[in-house]
C-alpha cells in the first residue's frame, strides 16, 4: 500500500504537471516558443526551462502565460487528481423554462454548455466567433440571414455568428440542445435540409 502523500510530495507533483501543461496549451494554439516569447516578454530560454521542468514556475512567469493562453491561473496549477471523476454542474436558470449548465471552464476558449430553451420570440443578432449545435430533444429553429433552418435530434449545425442568425425551439413546446461556442470559426455550414420559410 501506498504511504500517503506528504504536502511536499503533493507540492512537488502540482509544480511537476505545470511544465507539461504549459506546453500542450502553446501547442493546441499553434505557437512556437519564439511566438511565445514574442507576446509574453518571457526570454526563449526561460519559456523552454518552465516547460522542461528545469525552472520553477512563480507568479511573475505564470500571470503572463495565463493571459497570453487565456485561462485561469488555476488551470495553470492544479492540483493533482483526488480520484473523483465526478463533474459538479451548476445550472442557471435564465428565464422561466430556460436552463443553461456550462459543461467547461476554459475562458478565452471553447465553451460548452447544455441548454434547455423556452420558446421565444426570434431576434436575429451577430458577434464575433463561431457555433456548434446539437439537439438532443425536441425540435430547433435556427435562423441564418435570410435562411431557415429545422433540427431534430441527432442533427447539427455549425456557423459563423458574424452572420445575423437566432435559434430557439421550433414549436411550442422546450428544446434541449448541446451548444458549443468558440473565439473563432470557419464558413458557416449546416447539415440539415431546410425548411420552408412561413
Amino acid at each position: 500500500m501506498d504511504p500517503t502523500p506528504t504536502p511536499d510530495t503533493e507540492l512537488a507533483e502540482t509544480l511537476a504537471a505545470i511544465g507539461p501543461r504549459l506546453r500542450a496549451l502553446r501547442r493546441d494554439r499553434g505557437l512556437t516558443l519564439e511566438a511565445l516569447a514574442d507576446e509574453t516578454g518571457i526570454s526563449l530560454s526561460t519559456l523552454s526551462r518552465l516547460e522542461s521542468g528545469k525552472r520553477r514556475p512563480t507568479l511573475d512567469l505564470l500571470i503572463p502565460l495565463a493571459r497570453t493562453h487565456r485561462v485561469a491561473l488555476d488551470q495553470l496549477v492544479a492540483p493533482p487528481a483526488t480520484g473523483d471523476p465526478r463533474v459538479h454542474l451548476r445550472p442557471h436558470l435564465r428565464k422561466p423554462g430556460s436552463v443553461l449548465v456550462p459543461l467547461t471552464q476554459y475562458p478565452g476558449r471553447v465553451q460548452v454548455f447544455k441548454q434547455v430553451l423556452a420558446p421565444r420570440e426570434p431576434k436575429l443578432v451577430t458577434h464575433v466567433g463561431h457555433e456548434w449545435l446539437y439537439v438532443l430533444a425536441g425540435e430547433l429553429r435556427v435562423l441564418l440571414g435570410e435562411r431557415e433552418f429545422t433540427l431534430r435530434p441527432g442533427e447539427a449545425a455549425e456557423f459563423d455568428t458574424s452572420e445575423p442568425h437566432w435559434f430557439g425551439p421550433a414549436g411550442t413546446n422546450a428544446v434541449e440542445i448541446l451548444h458549443l461556442f468558440g473565439p473563432h470559426g470557419d464558413q458557416a455550414v449546416v447539415r440539415v435540409a431546410s425548411a420552408e420559410v412561413s
